[in-house]
């Protein structure tokens, strides 16, 4: 309630503003532009089935991101010979700006799904995968030795504490990657795109249509925020027994 009627008054005095300064539409448009645009748009179809290509290509790059982040976790955490040889070589290439490698996987792989897809899982694996790595690691010693004292695998450990303990540690990164998967997706169109929301952003600059610009934040926004609440609403039903979604009775 309380940032509902923070964003209420910021938006009133971004009209009032704009209204008693005479700010010009093609600097910063009033509120009631931005939604006319938005409502326009999302009549005619044009920014509903741009936010579809754009959506496709956040979800299949995410989910690219966590499968290869969750495995390259395992391995790293399951075999020391793999963590020397692999671990290394991930942050090392992790020290490349992701928006650089954007126009070449452009020119590999064209301006269709694919460049944009492989973008946006570049740009959120990283975060998923230390924090993935941290939470299996996380795992109590002393429970480790008293599992494999009864008998317990590696895989018993594995799935009876160690995926336990990590969970936490997996949302954490998956509520970070989640919301780079969208800034992913837009850099990725900014580079070279024939639809999206981020190729509109470019063609309403260039006509300096800045209402539709503001239109496109306004649908970028909810679609992170979206995204962001599906993430918090499974670690609440997944990871029920954390500390942090516990009330103080329970706690006690």
């Amino acid at each position: 309630m309380l940032s509902g009627g923070v964003l209420l008054l910021v938006l009133a005095a971004w009209q009032a503003v704009v209204r008693v300064f005479d700010v010009p539409e093609v600097l910063v448009p009033a509120p009631t532009e931005v939604l006319a645009s938005l409502v326009a748009g999302l009549a005619d179809g044009s920014l509903v089935e741009h936010s579809w290509v754009t959506l496709q290509e956040i979800l299949v790059g995410f989910g690219i991101a966590v499968l290869a982040a969750l495995l390259c976790a395992f391995l790293v955490t399951q075999s020391r010979v793999l963590d020397k040889a692999l671990f290394p070589l991930i942050v090392m290439t992790q020290t490349i700006p992701k928006v650089a490698m954007a126009p070449l996987l452009v020119v590999w792989f064209g301006t269709e799904l694919t460049s944009k897809v492989l973008t946006t899982a570049l740009i959120a694996f990283f975060p998923l995968l230390i924090n993935a790595i941290l939470g299996l690691r996380s795992a109590d010693p002393d429970q480790i030795d008293m599992l494999r004292s009864f008998g317990a695998t590696r895989m018993d450990v594995l799935r009876r504490l160690q995926i336990p303990s990590a969970l936490p540690h997996i949302f954490a990164g998956l509520d970070v990657a989640v919301v780079l998967s969208v800034t992913g997706a837009i850099v990725a169109e900014f580079v070279g795109a024939t639809a999206g929301l981020g190729y509109v952003i470019q063609a309403t600059n260039f006509t300096l249509d800045v209402s539709r610009t503001f239109a496109v934040l306004v649908i970028l926004s909810a679609i992170g925020l979206a995204l962001h609440a599906i993430v918090v609403v499974c670690n609440r039903k997944i990871v029920f027994w954390s500390a942090e979604h516990r009330t103080p009775t329970e706690q006690a």
